[in-house]
C-alpha cells in the first residue's frame, strides 16, 4: 500500500514519517538548511505480514503544492497531518480538496503536536478536522492524537495503518504497464534510473519500454519494488527502474512523464473530461479559461471549454474539453487537477473519458451520448453503452489501448457482449448485432434501389452510397463495413463501384450491336495499337459520342480501361502488356527502358509513353529517371482468371484486401481494386 502525507507547512509530516519509518524524508541540502520540505520525499515500513508500506512525503508549503501534486497521485491510502496547536490551516483545506479531487477515499488523520496543548485545545482541534472532513470522502476518517516528542500514539497509528494495508490487499496487476516517473536520476555504476508508483499492469527485468510522451525506447536493466530488488514490479508499487538504451540518460526522462508498455504510447493533447469546481472558486469556468493541469506527476498548461451552453460555477460540475499546451501520456479514467496559472489556488479536478476529443461538433447531442458512456469506470458497460449509443461503432484498439486493457481483456468483453467486430486497416471495429444487421440491410437497401433507378451502370459509388446512410458513418468505418460485407457475399466491389452479388450491366441491343462491329477492331493483331474515338466512329459510321459513352460504358464494367484519353484497350491486352513489361525488367536486371518496350509492342512512342504512364498511376510501374521497374504486389491488377485468377469483364477487378503497394507497407487494403477512370486508393501517409 502507497500512503501519502498531506497537510499544512510545520504540521510535522517529515517528523512524522521519520517516528514511523525510521527514515528522514527531507533529502536536498536545502531541506535541511530551511527545516522545511521542499520536495518529493520517500520512506518504507515493513509489515508484520512481510508486506512494505510505502510513504510519500509531500511538501505543505503553498509554493510547493505543484510538488504535493506530482507525490498525490497514485496513491491508495492519504495520512492526512494537522497540527493540534494550529487546527486546520490554509494548507490544510487545500490538500483536503485536493485528496478528494484525486478519489482517494482511504485515509486517517494524524492530530500532531498534541504535546503542546492541553486537553480543551486538543478536543477543539479534532471538531475543527472533523468539520472540515464532512462532505468529503474521508468523513468518517479516524482521528489519532500523536506526538513525535513523547511517542504519544505513534504505536496505535502504526497499527492503524497495518491495518488499512490488510484490508487494502493490494491492487490489481491486470492492464498494461504504466509508471508514473517523479524522480530520474544517474546512479554510478547502473546508469538511469527513474522511480515512481505503478499505475497498471506489471514489469519485469528485460521488459521493453517506451518513454511517453517523447517516445524513446528502453529495456529494464534491474528494478526495485517497495525498496527491494525483484524481478517484477506490479499496480500499487513504487518502484525503481534501471533503465538502459539509444538516448535513455537523467536529461532525457524527467518528472511527468510515464514509462509505459509500447502499445499505449499515444500522447494526448486534446481530452474531454469531467470537472468538480471547487465551492471556494471566485468565478465561473468559462469558454478557454487558462489553467495548469496536474496529472499523475506531470504539469501543464492548457485551456478550459465547457460542453454545454452555459458556464460551470462554484461548486458546480459538467464536461469539458481539455486543450493542453502539449501532449501528456494519460488514459481514460485517469484523475487530474487543475491550479490557477499563478499556482496560487486549486480551481477544481476530475475524471479523463476520452483521449481523442474532437476539436469540432464537441457539443452535439451524440458526442455528449458518446462522453456520458465513456464516463462509465467500468470498461465493459462503458464499451456496451458505446455500442448501444449513437456512436454505432467502437474501435476496439483504440478503446483498448486508451483504457490500457490487454487483448484478454478485450476478447473476454467480446465473447460476453456478443458484439460483431469487422477487421480495419488498424484493428478491429466492434458493433452492436443489431447495429450490424440495420447497416447491412440499409446498404443492400441503397444499392438495390440504385440497380432499379440506373439498370445501365454497373454499380454505385462509394461516397454516394456513405451518404445514403442514416447516421451517415465515417469514411474508415464505413469502408470497412463495406469490406466486411463484401468479405461475406452480400456485395461485390469493383474499383469504386459496389453492386449486389447478381447484378450485372446487361447491353442494350442497340449497343450490343455496335460492340460486336468494334471488338475486332480493336483486339486482334492491332491490339497493341487500338483505334481512337474518333477513328472507330469514322470507320463505323457512328456518331462519336454514342461510341465514347459506350466505350466508357464498358471500362465501367471491366471490360475495357482507358490508357489515355478516347483511347480503349481491351483488358486482356492491358493485362497482355502488363506481362511484357515484366519479362523485360527479368530480362533487364529488373528495370527496363520505354524504348525497350516501344519495341516489343512495335508501337509508336507516344503510345508506348501512355500506356507506361498508365502503368505508373496505378502503381504496376515504378518510374526512376528514364527507367521502370515492376510492382510484384500489383502485376496481377489487370490479369485475366486464366493469368491470375482474377475476373476481366465485369467481375471483382481486384479482390477484396489486396495490398495496396502506394502505402509502402504492403498490409492496406484496397477497397475492391479500381476503375480505369480512378487512381489506387491514397497512401496512409497521404491522408
Amino acid at each position: 500500500m502507497i500512503i501519502g502525507t498531506a497537510g499544512h507547512i510545520d504540521h510535522g509530516k517529515t517528523a512524522l514519517v521519520r517516528a514511523l519509518t525510521g527514515v528522514d524524508t527531507d533529502r536536498l541540502k536545502e531541506e535541511k538548511a530551511r527545516g522545511i520540505s521542499i520536495d518529493l520525499g520517500f520512506a518504507y515500513l515493513p509489515a508484520p505480514d512481510g508486506s512494505i508500506l510505502g510513504f510519500i512525503d509531500v511538501p505543505g508549503h503553498e509554493r510547493f503544492v505543484h510538488n504535493m501534486l506530482a507525490g498525490a497521485t497514485g496513491i491508495d491510502f492519504v495520512l492526512l497531518v494537522v497540527a493540534a496547536d494550529d487546527g486546520v490551516m490554509p494548507q490544510s483545506e487545500e490538500h483536503l480538496a485536493i485528496v478528494d479531487l484525486l478519489g482517494i477515499a482511504r485515509g486517517m488523520v494524524a492530530l500532531t503536536k498534541v504535546d503542546l496543548v492541553g486537553p480543551e485545545r486538543r478536543a477543539r482541534a479534532r471538531t475543527e478536522v472533523a468539520d472540515a472532513l464532512a462532505g468529503t470522502a474521508l468523513a468518517s476518517a479516524a482521528i489519532v492524537p500523536v506526538s513525535t516528542v513523547t511517542g504519544e500514539g505513534i504505536e496505535d497509528l502504526r497499527a492503524g495503518l497495518f491495518a488499512a494495508a490488510r484490508a487494502h490487499g493490494g491492487r490489481a496487476a491486470s492492464g498494461r504497464f504504466r509508471l508514473a516517473v517523479d524522480r530520474s536520476f544517474t546512479l554510478a555504476g547502473a546508469g538511469t534510473i527513474v522511480t515512481g508508483t505503478v499505475l497498471s499492469g506489471s514489469v519485469r527485468v528485460g521488459d521493453r519500454l517506451i518513454i511517453s510522451p517523447s517516445g524513446l525506447s528502453a529495456r529494464v536493466r534491474s528494478l526495485h519494488a517497495q525498496n527491494r530488488p525483484t524481478e517484477r514490479g506490479q499496480a500499487g508499487e513504487r518502484c525503481a527502474l534501471n533503465l538502459v538504451g539509444e538516448d535513455i540518460g537523467k536529461d532525457a526522462i524527467s518528472r511527468g512523464d510515464i514509462v509505459l508498455d509500447p502499445a499505449l504510447h499515444a500522447p494526448a493533447e486534446r481530452i474531454d473530461a469531467t470537472l468538480r469546481v471547487l465551492g471556494s472558486q471566485q468565478k465561473p469556468i468559462g469558454p478557454w479559461t487558462p489553467v495548469r493541469l496536474h496529472h499523475a506527476a506531470a504539469e501543464v498548461g492548457a485551456r478550459v471549454v465547457p460542453l454545454s451552453e452555459q458556464m460551470i460555477p462554484p461548486g458546480g460540475e459538467g464536461t469539458v474539453q481539455l486543450v493542453l499546451d502539449r501532449a501528456i501520456a494519460a488514459a481514460a479514467g485517469d484523475r487530474f487537477v487543475l491550479r490557477d496559472t499563478s499556482a496560487q489556488r486549486t480551481i477544481g479536478g476530475g475524471c479523463f473519458l476520452d483521449l481523442r476529443a474532437p476539436a469540432r461538433r464537441r457539443r452535439t447531442p451524440e458526442r455528449l451520448a458518446q462522453l456520458a458512456a465513456l464516463a462509465l469506470a467500468d470498461p465493459e458497460q462503458a464499451l456496451s453503452a458505446l455500442l448501444a449509443g449513437p456512436a454505432s461503432s467502437v474501435d476496439l484498439a483504440t478503446f483498448a489501448r486508451d483504457r490500457a486493457l490487454v487483448d484478454a481483456d478485450v476478447e473476454a468483453m467480446a465473447e460476453r457482449l456478443a458484439f460483431v467486430r469487422i477487421p480495419a486497416p488498424d484493428g478491429k471495429l466492434a458493433l452492436a448485432e443489431p447495429t450490424w444487421q440495420r447497416l447491412g440491410s440499409a446498404v443492400r437497401r441503397a444499392v438495390q434501389n440504385f440497380h432499379a433507378d440506373n439498370p445501365d451502370r454497373q454499380g454505385m459509388a462509394l461516397e454516394p452510397l456513405r451518404k445514403e446512410l442514416d447516421p451517415r458513418l465515417p469514411p474508415a468505418v464505413f469502408t470497412a463495413l463495406v469490406q466486411a460485407l463484401a468479405r461475406a457475399g452480400e456485395l461485390s466491389l469493383d474499383g469504386a463501384l459496389v453492386r449486389l452479388p447478381r447484378h450485372e450491366v446487361q447491353l442494350k441491343p442497340e449497343d450490343d450491336a455496335i460492340w460486336r462491329r468494334i471488338e475486332p477492331l480493336i483486339g486482334g493483331a492491332e491490339r497493341f495499337r487500338p483505334p481512337r474515338v474518333a477513328d472507330l466512329a469514322e470507320r463505323l459510321r457512328v456518331p462519336e459520342a454514342a461510341v465514347r459513352r459506350l466505350l466508357k460504358l464498358l471500362a465501367r464494367m471491366g471490360r475495357l480501361d482507358e490508357i489515355a484519353p478516347d483511347h480503349f484497350f481491351l483488358r486482356a491486352t492491358v493485362a497482355a502488356m502488363v506481362d511484357i513489361a515484366c519479362d523485360l525488367a527479368e530480362k533487364s536486371n529488373g528495370q527496363f527502358a520505354a524504348a525497350q518496350f516501344r519495341d516489343r509492342l512495335d508501337n509508336g512512342r507516344k503510345v508506348a509513353i501512355q500506356i507506361l504512364e498508365f502503368f505508373d498511376r496505378h502503381g504496376i510501374t515504378l518510374r526512376r529517371g528514364d527507367l521502370r521497374r515492376v510492382n510484384p504486389q500489383r502485376r496481377h491488377l489487370f490479369a485475366t482468371p486464366a493469368a491470375g485468377g482474377h475476373a476481366s469483364s465485369g467481375r471483382d477487378a481486384s479482390p477484396v484486401g489486396r495490398p495496396d503497394f502506394k502505402s509502402g507497407r504492403g498490409r492496406e487494403p484496397v477497397l475492391g481494386g479500381f476503375d480505369s477512370h480512378s487512381l489506387p486508393p491514397p497512401s496512409r501517409g497521404s491522408r
